[in-house]
């Protein structure tokens, strides 16, 4: 199944659009059932709308009705591999358990992996928000 979702973003990354960071990532998701979904990013002259790839691939699992995700793998060329961007974490945090693996390669076979708590200790919630 790892390869499978290493391929799944290497794909993606390939139909980046990234035309003004020339940082194309593949992003791709694993749910509990082994569905894959993934995303690419997509940038956009007006910056704000730029969309990455793993809040593209958190789309393509919700518009197909799926809720929760059980892996993660972002693929770019970077050495060593990136991970999720910081709001990218937050949006991967709405779907995933603190637990759920996050796996960052890139094309030179470099591997860093980490855990959605390990790289976003204290997520937001608005259960949490709203107790007093």
């Amino acid at each position: 199944m790892k390869r499978k979702l290493i391929e799944a973003a290497k794909r993606a990354q390939q139909n980046a659009y990234a035309p003004y960071s020339h940082f194309p990532v593949g992003a791709a998701i694993r749910t509990p059932g082994g569905k894959i979904y993934s995303g690419a990013n997509v940038e956009n002259g007006a910056f704000p709308l730029t969309r990455c790839a793993e809040q593209i691939a958190v789309g393509a699992m919700v518009t197909a009705g799926e809720r929760a995700i059980a892996e993660v793998v972002v693929f770019t060329s970077s050495s060593p591999p990136a991970p999720p961007c910081g709001a990218c974490r937050q949006v991967l945090a709405e779907f995933a358990a603190p637990e759920t693996p996050i796996l960052c390669v890139n094309d030179r076979g470099e591997e860093r992996r980490y855990t959605l708590g390990e790289l976003l200790p204290e997520a937001f919630s608005l259960s949490s928000a709203t107790k007093t």
